[in-house]
């Protein structure tokens, strides 16, 4: 549908993936490492919503946003990974550019929502730690019903006008994908029109999401981290604040950093080997899925809590399955022995 409505507009209706053109000898063997982020990434943010999910006293809002942020990491890693593999392993290289846009839109989409979770998530955080006692009226049910609509609106619309404009574009150039999945300006750099519209909303997706997300992001782990020196002497626990809230900012520049700088080395021009903006375009995508279940997962009290109740749960029900299963194993050998 998406193609017919399409076919006035461009020539080629197919495009090839070129990713990684220096190792394609060895493109199977990069199969490998990739396909054990994903599982990685599928393990970590899974295992992470089960928890947030069995634990009721998890059902809060700073949980259920990072549930809801292990959400989108699995969607917006899936969106590209069984696709790039299936290019590295079985030479399935080609995408439609109804596919094309279609891919572009999810991957940017869910890339911005992230950021927008993020943004909730240090608000949350702020709340909690600089004003606990109007935390409860602050962040509520109601308010986490109100941010959903409101993070789909801006980023669905945002990224639909972006994916629009590419979609209006001719493409009767190459038809060589510089990228292993369809970036937006990878896509765009094909065309054989005038392309300063679709360069000036790369940048003002920009200006939106790291102009805009980053100054409050890092205002409230400034806030947050002044707040705890002022409260404590204690320096262990000085020291704990700052890690803790090091470790988040450092996870968020690195998203926001190597996704700046793959946006910007197309809208401007600055020429970076085909190998290198591919890597950061997949450290982009790969990286923060991966290390969010650490950061929110594995370094909060509570949900290892959560994990080590559920096992202890699981254990004790096995050990209470056994000795049944025993008794029952032993009567079945005295009948067939009476026999």
């Amino acid at each position: 549908m998406l193609e017919g409505s399409l076919g006035g507009n461009f020539s080629h209706i197919t495009f090839v993936f070129r990713g990684f053109p220096e190792l394609q000898k060895h493109r199977r063997l990069l199969a490998l490492p990739f396909s054990a982020s994903y599982l990685t990434v599928l393990l970590g943010n899974c295992l992470l919503v089960y928890v947030i999910r069995s634990v009721e006293t998890l059902h809060s809002p700073m949980y259920l946003l990072i549930c809801t942020l292990c959400v989108v990491d699995v969607l917006v890693v899936t969106a590209i990974i069984p696709n790039m593999l299936l290019g590295l392993l079985f030479d399935w290289d080609e995408i439609s550019l109804a596919g094309c846009l279609t891919q572009m839109f999810f991957t940017h989409f869910l890339s911005s929502l992230e950021s927008t979770l993020l943004l909730a998530m240090a608000l949350d955080r702020y709340v909690a730690i600089c004003q606990p006692l109007r935390y409860a009226k602050i962040i509520n049910s109601s308010v986490l019903v109100k941010l959903l609509p409101f993070a789909l609106v801006r980023s669905g619309s945002i990224m639909a006008t972006l994916v629009a404009l590419a979609g209006s574009l001719r493409y009767c150039g190459s038809d060589t994908i510089e990228h292993c999945y369809c970036d937006h300006m990878a896509l765009v750099s094909l065309a054989c029109g005038s392309t300063e519209k679709n360069r000036a909303a790369g940048l003002a997706v920009i200006v939106c999401f790291v102009g805009v997300d980053i100054p409050l992001i890092f205002l409230s782990y400034v806030k947050i981290l002044s707040a705890v020196l002022r409260a404590t002497a204690d320096g262990e626990e000085r020291w704990k604040a700052f890690h803790t809230c090091g470790t988040h900012l450092i996870a968020m520049m690195c998203f926001y950093l190597v996704g700046s700088v793959t946006f910007l080395s197309h809208n401007l021009n600055i020429p970076i080997p085909t190998d290198a903006n591919t890597f950061m375009g997949l450290v982009y995508i790969l990286f923060p899925a991966t290390v969010n279940p650490v950061i929110y997962g594995v370094r909060t009290k509570e949900i290892r809590k959560g994990f080590f109740r559920i096992f202890q749960v699981r254990v004790k029900t096995i050990r209470k399955v056994s000795p049944m299963e025993k008794d029952k194993h032993d009567n079945i050998l005295s009948d067939q022995t009476c026999l």
